[in-house]
């Protein structure tokens, strides 16, 4: 069992700050939360109304506090363009999702972002780091593979808005 309360309190990148999510975030999130670009590529409800996507946002900075999940907000001065999360935690492996709010894309953040999260992980003693994503999102791939991931042969398949979606996964492992 690994404890998140270990992690690194905030990391800074040379552009970003990672960090637990706050009260303050609340408008930042929802604007990634609802974004329908968004959803394409992170699973992610529709919200029937703005209270049911407060109450995910809620959930995610209660685990952002957490010491069984990872959740730590993207930030770029003071507002949140992203976040990172586990979303699978093994004895072997940690698996990572992100999104950003499509305004931030192209720009090197994911990158950045994932690059310093898989070096805290594997301080925290994390010897592999995954994450996957849908085919059609190859965006996603090249982030992967500019953290220092390397793809896998696991594939995964899952059924997302109506969709079958073909998932391909990369991981990192620390370097003893």
């Amino acid at each position: 069992m690994h404890d998140f309360t270990k992690r690194t309190p905030e990391i800074r990148t040379e552009r970003l700050l990672l960090r637990a999510l706050v009260p303050s975030d609340l408008e930042d999130l929802l604007l990634l939360l609802q974004n329908d670009k968004v959803k394409l590529t992170y699973m992610l409800p529709d919200f029937p109304t703005r209270e049911s996507a407060v109450k995910l946002f809620e959930r995610l900075m209660n685990l952002s506090h957490s010491a069984e999940h990872l959740v730590v907000g993207v930030c770029l001065d003071s507002r949140v363009i992203g976040f990172i999360n586990s979303t699978e935690i093994t004895d072997h492996h940690i698996e990572v999702g992100y999104a950003y709010h499509p305004d931030y894309w192209n720009h090197g953040y994911a990158t950045e972002a994932l690059s310093a999260m898989t070096e805290e992980l594997f301080r925290l003693g994390f010897p592999v780091v995954r994450a996957g994503y849908f085919e059609e999102n190859p965006a996603s791939g090249r982030v992967m593979e500019k953290s220092g991931m390397q793809r896998i042969e696991y594939t995964d398949t899952v059924e997302y808005r109506g969709k079958t979606r073909h998932c391909i996964y990369y991981e990192a492992t620390k370097e003893n």
